[in-house]
């Protein structure tokens, strides 16, 4: 463990940037939401901004990728592919835990199965993390509910925490104690560990009421969405609650889904491109001759409650698959974002 002052904490910032495109929280000043982008200038990073809009997820799993190019060859009648990964490598600097338990989710969805995404790959293994532990939990979270925060606990290269005036920082990896010991910050001893907990505990007492109430309901809710036991109505319900408008895919963390196409750039040219995709869509689930086997949204909200709340889940990803950031709840037009569903459904058991 390291200490650093406040005034101090950029060097950290700058001294990635010498090495990474470095990308933080940063203030939007017309529409004053917090975005994590690439941060040309480092001063723009600010580490107490509200939870970014979207989360940094692109970073490793762009909205819009180009992964591969073709090109044929009238004359030989060859086909030229060329992968195309971005090989810049990337430093996430004021990460919040609940969007590194994302990422970590993403690395098991696209690297711990027995496919291996080279593009993800390429993306993920060229990157240096800087989390920023929550003293203040923002309206809408709930990760206490989802073993996702306030502070990050595995995953990283540097921790941060706020004590007032300096910042206490974790190394938790040999590229993380590297850069401390670099930058030559002070030694902190045990007593500091002990103050972090202080704060971690102080900071799970501000949650909000919904938060608090639900903690103690997820692993029932969990139990109930694995066995199936959820009465139809309470789906077609949430479903007839649901416009179909994807939101809630995109602004999660930890949501994997994708697209592919090939698009022609040219007469013997082109590029096979990957997108954001979501299971809120009717044409997620439709297959090549027509048959749809999720057509009824009340469906496909069900198939997106169970990826995010159930055991088979977590054992694939060895923990939920929600990160308790709460964007879902949001963004929602509907109001069934994932701490609302937990609330219906809880409903439903106290019958």
């Amino acid at each position: 463990m390291y200490l650093i002052k406040k005034s101090q904490v950029s060097d950290i910032a700058k001294e990635l940037q010498k090495e990474y495109q470095v990308y933080g929280p940063v203030v939007d000043k017309e529409t004053k939401q917090t975005m994590f982008v690439k941060a040309d200038d480092i001063a723009e990073i600010d580490l107490a901004a509200p939870i970014p809009a979207v989360p940094p997820k692109h970073t490793v799993f762009p909205h819009y990728e180009r992964i591969m190019a073709y090109n044929y060859d009238p004359q030989s009648k060859k086909v030229d592919i060329n992968p195309d990964f971005d090989d810049k490598p990337k430093a996430l600097f004021g990460l919040r835990s609940c969007d590194l338990t994302g990422v970590i989710c993403l690395d098991r969805f696209y690297l711990g199965q027995e496919f291996v995404d080279e593009v993800y790959k390429n993306h993920r293994k060229k990157m240096f993390i800087v989390t920023n532990t929550c003293n203040v939990p923002f309206k809408q979270c709930f990760c206490v509910c989802t073993d996702s925060g306030p502070s990050a606990r595995e995953g990283y290269d540097l921790n941060l925490t706020d004590l007032g005036d300096q910042y206490l920082v974790e190394a938790g990896s040999d590229k993380g104690k590297a850069l401390a010991e670099k930058l030559g910050l002070a030694k902190a001893d045990d007593s500091y560990k002990k103050k972090k907990e202080e704060i971690v505990d102080e900071s799970i007492l501000k949650f909000d009421s919904i938060a608090k109430d639900n903690k103690a309901w997820v692993s029932r809710v969990v139990n109930r969405v694995t066995t199936g036991l959820i009465e139809e109505k309470t789906w077609e319900y949430i479903g007839n609650q649901c416009i179909e408008c994807g939101a809630c895919s995109f602004v999660c963390p930890s949501c994997s889904c994708f697209n592919i196409v090939d698009s022609c750039t040219s007469a013997t040219a082109a590029d096979r491109i990957r997108t954001w995709d979501s299971c809120s869509y009717e044409g997620y689930t439709r297959m090549a001759g027509g048959h749809n086997p999720r057509k009824p949204v009340e469906d496909r909200r069900s198939k997106r409650f169970f990826c995010k709340l159930s055991y088979s889940q977590s054992k694939k990803y060895l923990r939920p698959g929600c990160v308790g950031c709460g964007r879902c709840q949001w963004v929602c037009p509907g109001d069934i974002g994932l701490p609302n569903v937990v609330t219906y459904i809880r409903r439903e058991i106290q019958k």
